[in-house]
């Protein structure tokens, strides 16, 4: 699976201004919105607040990858965001959180939205890979960073 072919890439943020966990998923599901006619924002921050009182998706090394199921989506799609200050999101390290993988799918998602979380996982343990998206100055230095991780696929 690569992960252009599920990326929203209008909601890629490569300065996202948010200072919570609350804002952060605010922000971004604000632009998977805006990028997908298909997607209620109100109900993809609800579904993914929700996931987020289960147990933090902060991964650690400045990674969260939120994500759920949400009813009406059309298909798996994945979102960008990127905090320089970065934002306390209840990492498993305790760290600051400065990249953010959304990952929303239907209902009826199946193990595809596995693949895409593992996938998604996979190439952010790579620290070149975060550092590629972490010194991203444009939506389009994202775009080839990721294209760039893909090939390695």
């Amino acid at each position: 699976m690569k992960i252009l072919d599920i990326l929203l890439r209008d909601a890629v943020i490569v300065d996202l201004r948010a200072t919570s966990k609350r804002e952060v998923l605010e922000e971004i599901c604000t632009a998977v919105a805006a990028a997908e006619p298909a997607a209620n924002k109100a109900k993809l921050v609800e579904v993914l607040a929700e996931r987020e009182r289960l147990q933090s998706t902060g991964i650690g090394e400045g990674v969260a990858i939120p994500h759920g199921k949400v009813a009406g989506l059309p298909r798996l799609m994945a979102a960008f965001a990127k905090s320089s200050a970065g934002v306390d999101f209840d990492s498993v390290d305790g760290q600051k959180t400065h990249l953010f993988f959304l990952l929303v799918m239907p209902e009826n998602a199946g193990g595809q939205h596995l693949k895409a979380l593992a996938r998604i996982s996979r190439s952010l343990r790579d620290p070149a890979f975060r550092r590629a998206v972490e010194s991203a100055a444009t939506r389009e230095d994202v775009l080839r960073a990721i294209e760039h991780e893909d090939a390695r696929f």
